[in-house]
């Protein structure tokens, strides 16, 4: 948060409060994170020497509508766009809705590899917020550059969209 943290309880988080909360969404990933089934939230967790879940960050997603309106004409010049920010400025946001802007008012073929849910949400059915753009999947973070590969040879896309580009 922009003005500091937000502590929503002074209560000490148990081993039962983590085990209620995990049951209850979806498992998570090599890369620790999952999600809320059809919302655009995250659930990072943080593991202990064993493995074992002994904490637990959710991070708030969401969908705004306009925010990229001073951006409009560098996405009708059809030219690469690469956002670089701090973590929670709102890349995600913006790139969601460039998704959305581009497959609905553009009405181009836009494919988004969403290598950790965060730009479609964690659901089989991806989150409205990106419009009629379609989504692929990254099962693990190394098979990410495979599925961007899977996208250009078989569906082609004029637009492909990446969240959190890989190193390997």
């Amino acid at each position: 948060f922009a003005t500091g943290p937000m502590y929503l309880s002074q209560k000490v988080v148990s081993w039962q409060d983590i085990d209620y909360l995990t049951k209850r969404i979806s498992k998570f990933s090599n890369d620790n994170r999952a999600g809320i089934e059809r919302t655009l939230h995250r659930i990072s967790c943080i593991r202990n020497r064993q493995f074992l879940i002994n904490g637990l960050t959710c991070r708030i997603g969401r969908a705004i509508f306009g925010p990229i309106s001073s951006i409009r004409d560098l996405l009708e010049s059809r030219q690469s766009i690469l956002l670089l920010g701090k973590p929670g400025v709102g890349k995600t946001t913006i790139i969601r809705e460039i998704a959305r802007v581009v497959s609905n008012e553009m009405e181009q073929r836009v494919i988004i590899v969403d290598t950790s849910n965060e730009i479609a949400g964690d659901s089989d059915i991806p989150h409205s917020a990106i419009g009629r753009a379609r989504r692929m999947q990254v099962a693990a973070t190394e098979l990410q550059h495979q599925i961007m590969m899977e996208a250009v040879e078989n569906h082609m896309p004029e637009v492909i969209i990446i969240d959190e580009i890989g190193t390997e």
